[in-house]
């Protein structure tokens, strides 16, 4: 192969950033032309795109680029330290039993759903089992549940922990992406027939309006610029809670090691991996520093500097696809399009038995299929006020992300 045409990592760097700037940009345009085409185009998506395209293209090379391997070692931990840690679970308990039982049966429908819908295509398409079993769509999959239970971050980790490959990564985007933003077009659509909805479910909407008056009555202190301290203090917070989560990782790893042979017998073999034991480890850290002083950092921009570092990842990643190789699988579209319905079929179900309003199946939902970026403006369409409803619950859906998908990868493998 010949040599790329950019072979410095200082110049790809710098290259990387601005796409990402440029993307940032123009997704959160005002102009009708870009709010139309992310409608379509996840900004994702296009992280990964890009970079992809420039090694496909021969002008950097992801083999060669230590990139990469940074973005892993130390971006990731970081990231998921400083997202976890401004999570306000308290208030996530006070939004009252409805929403969070609603939620929460969205996080079971997607950790069952995976193993079903891979059961029932297995069975409906001949020969889709032994080509599952030859390609290890599985690893390809569970990334899908970190995605729509956590979020990027906890999709990336998950990838990592089960070494999913390059190119099939990239058509778990394309699937995930597809699948996931036309289930957000069917919610926004839903949201004009909330009454009719509400009706079938014999829903008790007096819990939005208690919800909704809690809301308005909170007055949340105003935010501030960040100054040196504080930068510095969230730059610690999340490259010291890494270092810490990279020392325990090693030595329960190495410990582990030698029974990883009696552990895969369970499907528990995973658990041996250095890198699994960081992304748990800097998940619970998080988790833990949520109920400290820290969590008020994120006032100061802690959530996005964090998401700077997953989408700089994101674009590590898409710099190692060949976009050459890139090709579809109906197989895949089937199992996300089941796994999709299976997610819906609890919540709606769910929903009816405790008369929850389609407000708590469409935010649930959204917060566990979407995030923070749009379970809010989900929530907003019922009315402005709601919007923090959206962001508690995606924030709870981030928590829950990577634990959620290493039990679901745990059930994929069953099906084998």
């Amino acid at each position: 192969m010949n040599e790329p045409l950019i072979t410095n990592d200082a110049v790809t760097l710098g290259i990387l950033l601005v796409l990402l700037t440029l993307i940032f940009r123009t997704s959160q345009s005002a102009h009708p032309s870009w709010q139309k085409f992310y409608t379509y185009v996840p900004a994702l998506l296009l992280c990964y795109i890009f970079p992809a395209a420039m090694n496909s293209l021969n002008i950097v090379s992801g083999e060669t680029s230590v990139l990469y391997k940074v973005s892993t070692t130390y971006l990731l931990p970081a990231a998921l330290v400083l997202l976890t840690s401004t999570a306000d679970l308290r208030a996530i308990l006070r939004l009252g039993n409805k929403a969070l039982i609603t939620f929460m049966a969205g996080t079971v429908g997607i950790i069952l759903g995976a193993p079903i819908a891979l059961l029932i295509v297995m069975w409906l398409l001949p020969g889709f089992r032994e080509q599952a079993i030859a390609n290890e769509y599985w690893k390809g999959l569970v990334t899908i549940s970190g995605s729509w239970i956590g979020g990027s971050s906890s999709q990336l980790a998950l990838k990592e922990i089960y070494g999913c490959s390059e190119p099939l990564f990239a058509i778990i985007l394309v699937v995930d992406a597809v699948v996931s933003t036309t289930w957000t077009a069917c919610l926004i659509y839903g949201a004009a027939y909330k009454d009719k909805i509400d009706g079938w479910l014999h829903a008790d909407t007096s819990a939005i309006e208690e919800v909704k008056q809690r809301i308005l009555a909170y007055k949340e202190e105003p935010d501030r610029p960040a100054n040196l301290l504080d930068l510095s203090t969230i730059l610690a917070l999340g490259f010291g809670g890494g270092a810490l989560a990279h020392g325990l990782a090693y030595w329960i790893s190495t410990t582990l090691q030698p029974y990883k042979t009696s552990l895969a017998t369970y499907g528990l073999d995973p658990f041996t991996s250095n890198f699994l034991w960081v992304v748990i480890l800097s998940t619970s850290l998080g988790i833990g520093l949520s109920f400290t002083r820290l969590r008020k950092l994120g006032k100061l921009g802690t959530t996005d500097l964090a998401t700077l570092f997953v989408y700089f990842l994101i674009m590590t990643i898409g710099m190692r696809l060949d976009l050459s190789n890139l090709g579809g699988n109906p197989g895949l579209f089937l199992v996300a399009v089941i796994w999709m319905l299976i997610h819906i079929l609890v919540m709606l179900v769910t929903a009816r038995i405790v008369r929850a309003p389609y407000f708590f199946v469409a935010v649930g939902s959204q917060a566990n299929i979407g995030g923070v970026s749009t379970a809010p403006a989900v929530a907003s369409i019922f009315h402005p006020a709601l919007a923090p409803v959206g962001v508690l619950l995606a924030v709870l859906s981030h928590v829950l992300g990577t634990y959620g998908g290493l039990l679901t990868g745990w059930l994929m493998r069953l099906t084998f």
